[in-house]
């Protein structure tokens, strides 16, 4: 706490780095797992392999990926999210899936019957009612992200990951212990909101 009360404007921005890079990676992971999730919800064919493919590249530990990421993106955020987003991707993907495969065949009949489109029957009836399980994926999603993106400091990224990196180097266990607790809360924070939107649309359905 002493740290925090004598660097309040530097936490504070730390945080907000943090919470950037976190909530960006979520939504740009979104709009790519979205479509590709209805995608192979259409294409079951193509289901297994990517899902492998993207089983695999959730296994691979988070520096080394971040790594490999530097020649494209360069030694900078751009790499941790990039890093991010593929990491997303596996979730997201899977959970989109399971959500519109989860829509009874008895409610999209019936919505083919009121003469509706492809298209307005995803916008309108599978994604809507697909959202609470794909939002149960955001949860851990954003939960893996706050983590990975802490690592993502060491790479030039910023962020929570700073305190720890510099206590560390320093020696400074109060930097150590408030961007341990920071990180915790911030994926706690995360995790609740998604969730409590997650029962709020339940409910609505």
């Amino acid at each position: 706490m002493a740290y925090l009360l004598s660097h309040p404007l530097d936490v504070l921005r730390l945080l907000g780095v943090h919470v950037l890079l976190t909530l960006g990676a979520l939504l740009i992971a979104a709009l790519i797992a979205l479509p590709l999730g209805w995608l192979l919800h259409q294409k079951r064919v193509l289901a297994a392999p990517v899902l492998g493919a993207l089983g695999i590249i959730y296994t691979i530990p988070s520096i080394a990926l971040i790594i490999f990421m530097i020649p494209f993106f360069g030694l900078n955020a751009r790499s941790v999210l990039a890093a991010l987003i593929l990491y997303c991707q596996v979730i997201l993907v899977r959970n989109t899936l399971a959500g519109l495969d989860g829509v009874s065949a008895a409610v999209l009949e019936a919505a083919r019957g009121m003469g509706m489109s492809p298209a307005q029957i995803a916008f309108r009836v599978q994604f809507p009612l697909a959202l609470p399980v794909i939002l149960a994926g955001a949860r851990i999603a954003a939960v893996t992200s706050v983590a990975i993106a802490t690592i993502g400091a060491k790479f030039g990224a910023g962020g929570l990951g700073v305190l720890l990196f510099d206590g560390i180097t320093q020696n400074r266990s109060d930097k150590i212990v408030l961007g341990s607790v920071l990180v915790g809360l911030l994926a706690l924070a995360l995790s609740r909101g998604l969730l409590l939107l997650e029962q709020k649309i339940g409910k609505h359905q």
